[in-house]
This record gives structure tokens, C-alpha cells and sequence, in this order.
């Protein structure tokens, strides 16, 4: 003992390999632990860049865009413009699949020169069987149209049919490998209340307008407004 009142170290009380390795391996379990929770408390979601007052949205999809089921200017569109007070374009074109979709975004992203995309496309492809992979292929070809010209884009999906209605797996396929944002269930929540639709497939004014109402509190939650 020296004048610490410490045992010196000898190879009795010395700490021996087996010792070292074990204190090694609880240091990097308690440094995996910190990095796991600090990777928990940061938020991965995309967002989208802030819209200025005199943005243009482009409202691109087919019947759901367009508006059947409520009367004229009291589609999702015509409501969102109130609630943001930015004018949206509807280029909704009924029936429309996506294939065609894709052929024809391109001219209204021109014409248009939107800020910002609202992508509700694909809903004939899930009715109609096409294959998902290719209806996944046309809508990542869509955002990347959108992308090239530095327009953000805004993913609405689509349920897929069954008792219990869903968002098809696809949209959630499409949003993690582009990184877009996706407003995912609220037309299966919207379809699936019978005071909100005005047949199996189509909203009513009222689903038109909690669309529209959900839409932009996700336009907020994401930064956009």
C-alpha cells in the first residue's frame, strides 16, 4: 500500500485482458444505445419548401382531382385555394390512368408553372388490375418530371379496394424511394364514410372539403405554409 492508502498494481489486482475487453465492449453498447436514440428524436420526414404568396399549385389527377359527386367549384381544388389563398389549378382528367398521365403532366407543368405538385394519380390503375410495378414506375416518372424543373410535389395515395379500406402499398413504395411527401390515408378514411362519398368511388362536397381541410394541414405540417 503507498501513501494513498492504494494497492500499487501487480499482476494480482492488474485489470487483465478478458477485464479491458469486457469494459470495451459496454463502452460501445452505450454509445450504440446514445446513437440509436438520438437517431429516434430526429425527424426523417421530407418536407417542402415554404409556398410565397403569389405561388401557383398544380392539382394533377383524374376523376378524384377533377371533382364528380359535387358541384361545380367545390372540388378539392376550388377548396384548397380558399383555405390557402393561392391560386391551385385543376387538372383532374377523369378515367385517366396513369400511363396517360405521365404523357400528359409535362405539357401542364409548362403551362402552368406551379410551385407546387399534388399528385393524386393511379386510382384506374388499381381499379382496372394494372400491374403496380408499373403504375409505380409512371408515378416516380411523374415526380422526377416535376423534380427536373424544381417543383415540389405533395403525394396523395390511393386506396386499394377491400372491406376494409387502405392506402395500396405502392404510394408509400413511390414516397420512400423519391423521398416525397405523402398525405397516406385520408381518402381511404374519406371512401370509407358513407356521408362523405357520393357513390363507391367519388367524395361528395362534404369528402371534397376534408380533403381539402386535410391537405392543408399537412401543407403546414410540412413546411409548405
Amino acid at each position: 500500500m503507498d501513501q494513498t492508502g492504494a494497492l500499487p498494481l501487480t499482476r494480482s489486482n492488474a485489470p487483465c485482458p478478458a477485464m479491458r475487453l469486457r469494459e470495451r465492449l459496454i463502452r460501445i453498447a452505450l454509445w450504440s444505445i446514445v446513437a440509436v436514440l438520438l437517431a429516434a428524436c430526429s425527424d426523417p420526414r421530407p418536407t417542402l419548401p415554404s409556398l410565397a404568396g403569389d405561388a401557383v399549385v398544380l392539382a394533377f389527377g383524374d376523376s378524384l382531382t377533377r371533382g364528380p359527386g359535387a358541384a361545380r367549384g367545390a372540388g378539392y381544388p376550388e377548396v384548397l385555394a380558399g383555405l390557402i389563398e393561392r391560386e391551385v389549378v385543376n387538372a383532374g382528367v377523369p378515367g385517366e390512368r396513369s400511363a396517360a398521365g405521365l404523357a400528359r403532366l409535362g405539357a401542364e407543368l409548362d403551362r402552368v408553372r406551379p410551385a407546387l405538385l399534388l399528385l393524386c394519380h393511379g386510382g384506374n390503375d388499381i381499379l382496372r388490375k394494372t400491374d403496380p410495378a408499373r403504375t409505380r414506375a409512371n408515378l416516380e416518372a411523374m415526380i422526377a418530371q416535376a423534380s427536373e424543373r424544381d417543383i415540389a410535389v405533395l403525394l396523395i395515395g390511393v386506396p386499394r379496394p377491400g372491406v376494409f379500406l387502405s392506402t395500396a402499398e405502392l404510394y408509400y413504395d413511390v414516397a420512400n424511394a423519391t423521398a416525397t411527401p405523402l398525405a397516406e390515408d385520408i381518402l381511404a378514411e374519406i371512401l370509407g364514410t358513407a356521408t362523405l362519398k357520393s357513390d363507391t368511388i367519388h367524395p361528395n362536397a362534404a369528402g371534397y372539403r376534408r380533403l381539402a381541410e386535410h391537405l392543408h394541414e399537412r401543407l403546414v405540417e410540412f413546411g409548405a405554409l
